[in-house]
């Protein structure tokens, strides 16, 4: 039973949200350091989106390695990205966020109105 479990392919990356670019990164990082590696694809009914899985069991622990120094190399480069926009004043803003899609914005703020007032609703009923 031990040996199956160690030969079980274990989920590196669950690609939820996760950009088309970065994961192309992540399958060229695992491919230049022979970590043998499958994707999924997302199901027909939006329960699972997909993931990279290792193969190999036994090399997770050097995926996961490789993954976290991707991801301080990625967060880095962005980081520096939106500082460099904000010095240029090319970042965008809540204001370009209204000018886009105004409706947009005034529904998010609506619905937030309607969810502050029916949490406060059974307050206000018992103090009555």
């Amino acid at each position: 039973m031990r040996a199956i479990m160690r030969a079980m392919a274990k989920l590196l990356l669950n690609l939820r949200y996760v950009p088309e670019d970065e994961a192309a990164d992540v399958r060229a990082f695992l491919d230049a350091a022979s970590i043998d590696w499958y994707q999924t694809s997302p199901s027909p009914f939006g329960i699972s989106h997909g993931g990279i899985w290792i193969r190999d069991s036994a090399r997770i622990d050097e995926a996961k390695r490789l993954m976290a120094d991707y991801q301080r190399e990625r967060q880095a480069s962005a980081r520096a990205a939106q500082a460099q926009a904000e010095r240029d004043g090319t970042a965008e803003t809540f204001g370009d966020i209204v000018r886009a899609s105004p409706m947009r914005v005034a529904l998010i703020v609506v619905a937030i109105g309607l969810l502050v007032g029916l949490m406060a609703l059974p307050g206000y009923l018992l103090s009555r």
